[in-house]
């Protein structure tokens, strides 16, 4: 007992399952457009993150992050994703996982898991147009940025290098969010046919609705994003991108890592 006590007191949860605020700082995600960056095999920039792109990161982190996942004890450590293991795992989509969560000894009644269902279908509601209006903003002005560097002529192989790999990874957070909120509408629509059949309720009704409003959600609030050279392949698709096919990049140097390190 005291040892629950002692782990419960030193939660870094808060309230409505956040952090507790001494544990956050500015760049509590920024490894989430490195870790984009790095599953596709791309560069990562050495550029400061502007508020925007700050943003991006913050906002996309609780739509890659499955939602039986926001309230655990760690939580300062998925946050910060200081965990390698952690961050592998964001990548790995298991359709049934979200049902087997339900299913859970945590939830000792059939309302409890329609209910917590509807909830977490409408916290993605509620997430996805703030995110989706930064990340039109952010494509926006990477769009201007590149097309800005054509009439920059002093401009250094290392500048021209770490602008276009923030492109490239603020592009890729964008498609990770994208393609993550398709597996979770699916875990949502596994999950409520699935409870409909073991354990059916009037709540399912309601569930249905909301996850209809989700779907369409998803549906009208797509970003165009348009990858540089040479992140022109499928987004989120992993593999070797050489940071000497850039254009404008430095020819590969022995010794020297093949990407950028962030600062």
């Amino acid at each position: 007992m005291l040892t629950a006590g002692a782990l419960a007191g030193c939660s870094s949860i808060g309230d409505f399952g956040r952090l507790q605020a001494p544990l956050v700082t500015d760049d509590v995600h920024v490894w989430v457009g490195q870790e984009a960056a790095a599953n596709a095999g791309a560069p990562i920039s050495f550029n400061n993150l502007t508020d925007d792109e700050r943003t991006l990161r913050d906002l996309a982190f609780p739509l890659i992050q499955p939602p039986y996942d926001r309230v655990r004890w760690d939580a300062v450590v998925l946050e910060y994703g200081v965990k390698r293991t952690f961050r592998r795992d964001l990548w790995f989509h298991a359709l049934p996982a979200y049902y087997a969560h339900l299913m859970g000894e945590f939830h000792r009644s059939s309302a409890a898991r329609y209910n917590l269902l509807i909830d977490d279908m409408r916290n993605d509601i509620v997430r996805i147009e703030p995110f989706i209006a930064i990340a039109r903003r952010v494509a926006d002005l990477d769009k201007r940025r590149v097309k800005s560097m054509e009439f920059i002529a002093d401009l250094t192989p290392e500048e021209r290098l770490s602008a276009l790999a923030r492109v490239g990874e603020n592009s890729l957070t964008i498609a990770w969010v994208q393609r993550t909120l398709a597996d979770r509408c699916a875990s949502f629509k596994f999950a409520l046919e699935h409870l409909a059949v073991a354990e059916p309720e009037p709540l399912a009704g309601d569930a249905e609705i909301v996850l209809t409003q989700l779907q369409q959600t998803i549906a009208r609030n797509e970003v165009s994003v348009a990858l540089p050279p040479p992140l022109t392949a499928p987004p989120l698709v992993a593999g070797p991108t050489p940071v000497g096919a850039l254009p404008g990049a430095p020819p590969p140097v022995a010794g020297r890592p093949r990407a950028i390190a962030a600062r």
